[in-house]
């Protein structure tokens, strides 16, 4: 009886291959293996098991397999059933989500091999190019791909290799690499010849000639008998002042033996655990309240104020969960608030703690990965940002999304395009879990499902220690302006507050939601200002590198002396970003310490951690930044906070931007006095009198419910109707102009008004591709699965037409 496994391949392809296997194969595999498979004509790629079977495919004969690379499954079912319903709802291939949901180390790939041919050849056939790769396989026995790249100076060599394999020059061969590789760390011990007392006596004799050896050996003594643990090479050459070649050298001797132990590279360094703390009342009762709501109810919606204690509701939540034996999933929006969240949690529970998130290496990431999988104690709970739904839990007890109002939990590309929040409440229906969604404001849809009792609702409405909320102030800089009050971007009653904070020895976070020092560089002669030659933007300058950079593609020129349209040297800066008012902060304070945390300072893999620390030692008095600021961080000596421009926010071409607005205004707010003494916001607008600024002002996030609720029922947009944005993309803007109105007319036979576009973004130009936006509003009573079959339809028969086939389609479900 033969014998088939049907695979996923990490490419965006609608069906799963089918592939032949022997016997033994099919008794040894498991559904989660990985195997490693031949695919086209000569690629090899990783696979994952989706199925064994007996049935042949009817339209192809299955290739065998190449090998099989695990011991058991690295996924497991529930992980696949997670996989197919992100593919289904969000109209993606099993391969596109497998690829979002490895570590990269474990998706091998192949690697073309070229080697010399044995038999002898005539060199003088060879044309240069040709005899330079092969004098170069004389010197080595294998090259690769990109080695005869570098050789030839050119990228496209397959010609040359083509030909040199016509002249049986070379021979070519895939190589499967494994990528992951564990951390070995070198240990020593003594040799077990010195185990007797005479014999350890007659060493330290013979080495008292050579000083340095005789200290590292009663070294390697001392460091044994106090930690009673294996001794590191590194640790042993730092007591003992010598240098890893008189260790090397005795090991060479037989005096020492070296040997390797595997270990993990993200390691819990930390002290013995705390207590968690006590919550006060409202904490208290809204923990009841949640437990209660548990009862009847998987998914819970968390409302507290900004300092309310929220965390520590969580952490009572997580101490149930492990005490039960399961696991817990902790979701966060932003890697920013893991540098501080992973030290409140590891201060409680130790080394249970694991983070996930995608400033950690793909070896890190392997090794968070296993324990997960093996339920080890080192991931009871695991920490991380939207990619950490994809770990392979065996028990999830429980899901908390932090922040859930916040766009990051959103991928946009590449494909998956899931929203991890809706993802989390899938994932804890797989696992019969529960879900606490926690926000100081929360998103329309969670309220509205809070609203029609499809979630459990608790409140906490006072900040921790009965703290006062912010004063929140809005600042007129139109009529400071006119009246010549402003100095730079700073208006006087901002510089007035940012001076008196200081005196008193307290910190300010300054909120302006655009990095750069200017988003438009103009002449003042001739009005031109440089745009980005692959997108239709304009360049925004840095000026801690002197340069202009394109924040859509990555396009980079060096700062011009003079206009490149007129030559004239009065270049003017518009609009302002991080960088300059962090330059503006130092001009006007000289004698404060000022930072800047936004993606040009936070590019390390502790970016985040370095300025959240200084933050917190109280390194830094002025901290400048962007909406990374916004997320939830606890900073206890922050009195002011400053948001420079409310109105670029507000006045966004998005039905969410008011939404969006009262969030991050709202959220930034909170950083202000944590503790006893008050905090202080100032908003600066030119429309003071704006409804969602006022709103801001007194904390009104009812009103702000209704106002928003009000407009999406008259307008039909989410939560009232879920809506499909199809994009589409060419580098020829008649082709993708014909090719979306085809599309939208398509549409619009099935789906009637509910159809909005073809429009052309704000920007509609990216990496020298022309958009075209098309929206699909989905009311209440349509079949989202049936509306969804029909686009899919729909897309079919657009890929079929000839001189649409080369433009490319996204489509994106819920695009919050």
């Amino acid at each position: 009886m033969p014998y088939f496994i049907d695979i996923i391949i990490p490419i965006p392809l609608q069906k799963l291959f089918t592939y032949s296997i022997t016997k033994a194969e099919a008794e040894f595999l498991k559904i989660g293996m990985r195997v490693s498979v031949p695919f086209g004509k000569s690629k090899i790629y990783t696979g994952i098991v989706a199925r064994i079977h007996n049935n042949p495919p009817t339209t192809y004969e299955a290739k065998e397999i190449h090998q099989i690379l695990d011991e058991g499954p690295i996924v497991n079912e529930k992980q696949l059933q997670l996989w197919q319903w992100i593919a289904n709802y969000y109209m993606c291939t099993l391969g596109d989500v497998m690829r979002a949901a490895l570590p990269s180390a474990f998706i091998l790939e192949s690697e073309t091999i070229i080697t010399k041919h044995k038999k002898l050849i005539d060199e003088s056939i060879l044309l240069d190019d040709e005899f330079l790769v092969y004098e170069a396989l004389q010197h080595q026995s294998s090259l690769k791909i990109h080695d005869i790249s570098n050789i030839l100076d050119k990228k496209n060599v397959l010609p040359v290799i083509k030909r040199l394999i016509e002249k049986e020059v070379i021979a070519v061969e895939e190589e499967i690499y494994e990528k992951y590789k564990p951390k070995l760390v070198r240990y020593v011990k003594l040799h077990a010849q010195f185990a007797s007392q005479s014999a350890l006596q007659k060493l330290l004799e013979d080495l008292s000639r050579a000083p340095k050896q005789h200290q590292v050996v009663l070294t390697l003594f001392s460091i044994s008998a106090k930690t009673k643990k294996p001794v590191k090479v590194a640790d042993l050459s730092t007591e003992s002042g010598a240098s890893s070649s008189i260790i090397k050298s005795l090991i060479d001797k037989g005096v020492l033996e070296e040997y390797f132990i595997q270990t993990d590279r993200v390691q819990y360094s930390g002290d013995d655990n705390e207590d968690s703390k006590s919550l006060n009342d409202y904490q208290a009762t809204a923990l009841t309240e949640i437990k209660e709501s548990f009862k009847d109810q998987s998914v819970v919606l968390l409302h507290g104020v900004t300092s309310s204690g929220k965390t520590e509701v969580y952490v009572k939540l997580i101490e149930d969960v492990l005490n039960k034996g399961q696991q817990v999933l902790y979701l966060l929006p932003e890697i920013a608030l893991t540098a501080q969240l992973i030290t409140r949690l590891q201060n409680y529970f130790g080394e249970q703690v694991a983070v996930f998130h995608s400033k950690y290496s793909s070896h890190e990431r392997v090794e968070v990965w296993n324990h997960v999988l093996n339920n080890s104690a080192k991931a009871q709970i695991v920490l991380g940002a939207r990619s950490s739904i994809f770990l392979p839990f065996n028990s999830l007890g429980l899901i908390i999304v932090d922040e859930e109002h916040e766009q990051s939990f959103k991928q946009f590309d590449p494909a998956p395009r899931y929203h991890a929040r809706d993802t989390a409440v899938v994932l804890a229906h797989i696992h019969n879990s529960k879900v606490l969604l926690g926000s100081a404001t929360p998103s329309l849809e969670s309220y509205f499902n809070a609203k029609q009792n499809k979630y459990g609702f608790v409140e906490i409405t006072k900040r921790f220690n009965d703290v006062l909320m912010p004063d929140v102030e809005l600042v007129d800089i139109k009529d400071a302006l006119k009246k010549k009050r402003m100095k730079g971007h700073f208006s006087d009653r901002l510089l007035e507050e940012m001076t008196e904070t200081l005196r008193e020895g307290h910190q300010i976070i300054l909120f302006q939601n655009r990095r750069g020092f200017s988003p438009i560089v103009e002449c003042h002669t001739c009005g031109h200002s440089p745009q980005c030659p692959n997108c239709d933007v304009s360049l925004t300058y840095h000026q801690y590198r002197d340069q202009l950079r394109c924040h859509y593609c990555g396009f980079v020129e060096i700062m011009p002396k003079t206009c490149k349209a007129c030559g004239s040297p009065e270049l003017d800066n518009k609009g302002f970003g991080t960088e300059q008012i962090e330059a503006e902060v130092k001009l006007l304070f000289p004698d404060y310490k000022v930072a800047r945390m936004d993606l040009d300072t936070t590019r390390g893999k502790y970016g985040y951690e370095k300025i959240i620390t200084a933050l917190e030692q109280q390194e830094i008095d002025i901290l400048v930044g962007t909406q990374m600021l916004t997320k939830g961080l606890d900073f206890r000596n922050v009195k002011l906070v400053g948001i420079m421009n409310a109105d670029n926010m507000l006045n966004f071409p998005d039905f969410r931007a008011h939404e969006r607005s009262f969030q991050l205004m709202l959220q930034v707010s909170g950083r202000a006095g944590r503790t006893e003494e008050r905090g202080k916001v100032l908003i600066q607008t030119y429309n003071p009198h704006h409804n969602i600024l006022q709103q801001v002002s007194t904390n009104n996030y009812i009103d702000m419910y209704n106002e928003q609720m009000n407009d999406r029922y008259n307008y039909k947009y989410p939560p009232i109707y879920k809506q499909i944005k199809i994009t589409l993309k060419h580098k020829d803007f008649s082709r993708v102009d014909t090719a979306s109105i085809w599309y939208a007319k398509s549409l619009r036979n099935v789906f009637g008004d509910n159809i909005l576009g073809p429009e052309s973004p704000p920007i509609a130009r990216i990496r020298n591709q022309f958009l075209k936006n098309i929206l699909v509003k989905i009311p209440k009573k349509q079949s989202l699965s049936k509306t969804k079959e029909a686009i899919i339809k729909i897309n079919n028969s657009f890929l079929n037409v000839k001189d649409f086939r080369s433009v490319k389609v996204i489509l994106n479900v819920d695009n919050f």
